[in-house]
Order: structure tokens, then sequence, then C-alpha cells
């Protein structure tokens, strides 16, 4: 027979049981809004790390580029240079062979010196009236002069070839200046590129531990919710235990019937609605029905 001892103690397993199962909802709730918490922060950095890679293979690619103009630069610029020296050497042979031509014919004066004072005599004959004896003298210096500018014709083709090696040379010096500017200017912007992608390698890889310690707290956190989740299973059914062997005793519990009559008003109320949404005839009774939920 079911004594009154065993109803009160079941009652009191009932209260108890419901006591734990508020507190393991609880507790359940905050624990996976928790894991829901690392598991969205885990995704954010996982984005991060993604938009980093991204930004170092653009940073790579640049550099790679980059280096490959140092390259090509420097290259032209070495084959410049070299062109240079060589020219250089030329020019110097060149030098050495005008120095000769003009210890050969003992002249000291220039082609061009020498040119301008025969122009410069043949304008005066041409010009000026000048007397029989001083006229005489003119074209004997003059005769003495065009001899000379003869025998060192060599001299002057010498050194217009001179001439020409030396702006050749000047404009390839002012082509290698270019390029090893161009070198220097690829070379410092690779460069930066470079420090750029290390810097983002660098905050990958810190990125890498917060995701790595954002994945732990959520399988942690995982792992807690599911031991919660086992026991509030457990705990509900023991609740439901101990309300069938109340109930198999005929002991009525308020919260049955109070249970039973919200959830007939739930069900009735989402009745009405569906009958407002469709816009169809509302009766006294679903009047009543809103109404009444209203006051609760």
């Amino acid at each position: 027979m079911f004594s009154e001892v065993e109803k009160k103690r079941l009652l009191e397993n009932l209260k108890k049981a419901k006591e734990e199962v508020n507190l393991l909802k609880t507790r359940l709730n905050k624990v996976n809004s928790e894991k829901e918490s690392w598991f969205k922060k885990k995704n954010t950095i996982g984005g991060e790390i993604k938009s980093k890679i991204y930004s170092i293979q653009g940073f790579k690619k640049k550099r790679d580029d980059l280096t490959k103009e140092v390259k090509d630069s420097k290259k032209s610029r070495d084959e410049l240079n070299k062109k240079i020296s060589e020219g250089l050497k030329e020019l110097n042979n060149m030098k050495i062979r005008f120095d000769d031509i003009k210890k050969k014919y003992s002249i000291n004066v220039r082609p061009e010196a020498l040119k301008r004072q025969i122009e410069s005599l043949e304008l005066k004959i041409e010009t000026e009236v000048l007397n029989f004896k001083k006229e005489q003298e003119i074209m004997k210096t003059l005769k003495n002069l065009k001899k000379q500018y003869i025998e060192i014709k060599d001299i002057t083709k010498e050194l217009d070839d001179i001439r020409e090696k030396t702006k050749d040379i000047r404009n390839i010096k002012k082509e290698a200046n270019k390029h090893h500017k161009s070198t220097q200017n690829f070379a410092r912007e690779s460069q930066e590129h470079h420090e750029q992608l290390i810097e983002n390698s660098k905050e990958i890889d810190l990125l890498k531990q917060k995701e790595d310690e954002a994945h732990e707290k959520f399988l942690e956190g995982k792992k807690i919710y599911q031991e919660i989740s086992d026991r509030l299973k457990d705990k509900l059914q023991e609740l439901k235990n101990i309300k069938e062997e109340l109930k198999k005793h005929e002991v009525e519990l308020e919260e049955f019937e109070e249970e039973k009559k919200q959830k007939s008003l739930k069900e009735k109320e989402k009745e009405v609605n569906e009958k407002i949404r469709k816009k169809q005839k509302i009766t006294t009774e679903d009047i009543l029905i809103m109404q009444g939920r209203q006051h609760k």
C-alpha cells in the first residue's frame, strides 16, 4: 500500500529533481553560449588568417617580380659598365696614338687653333689693303700653316675619333647610371615587400596560436556541454520516473494540469494567429483566448 510517508518522499524527490533540472538547464545554456562564442572566435580568426595569407601571396608575387627586375636591371648595368671599361681602354689607346702623332710632327698647336689661324690670315688678305711686302710675308706664313695643317690631318681625324668616343662613353655612363638607380629602387621596393611578407607571416603564426587556443576552448566547452547534457537527460528521466510513479498512485499534481492547460492555450493561440494571418473569421472564443494571453 502507498503510504503518506512514501508519497511525501516522492514529492520531495520530485521537487529536488526539478531544481536540479533547472540548474542543469541554466548551466547548459551558459556553457553552450560560451562554446559557440569560442567557435565564432575561431572562425573569425580563421578568416583573418586567410586574409593574411592572401596578402602574403600578393607581397610574394610583387617581391619576386621586383627581384627579377633587379636582376635584369643589374645585368644591363653590368653590361654597360663593361662597355664603359672597354671604351675607356680604347680611348686611352687613341690618346696615346694622338700624342705619338703630335711628337712625330713636333706640333704643339691643336688642329682647331691652326685652322682658325689659317682662316684668319685668309680673311686678312681678302679684306685688308696690304703692301706687297706685307702680303708676301702673310702668304708665306699661310703656306707654312697649310703645310702643317696637312701634316696633322691624322691628328685631326684622331682628335675627332677621340671626341666621338668620349661622347659615346658619356652617353653609356648616363644609361648605366639610370640602370643603377633603377636597380637600387627595385631592390629597395623588393625589400619592403619582403619585410611586409615577413611581418604578415609573424602575424599569421600568432593568429594560428590564437585559433588553436580558441579551438581548444571550443572542444573543452563541447565536452562539458555533452557531460551536462547527459546529466540533464538522466535527471529528466529521473523526473519522469517520479511523476509516473506518483501518477500510478493517482497523486494529482497541480503542475500537470497547469502544464496541460498552458499547452492547450498555446496551441489555440497559434490557431487564432493563423486565422488572423489568413484573414479568416474570428470567433468570440478566439477573442477571449487572445485577451487571456495578453493579461498573462
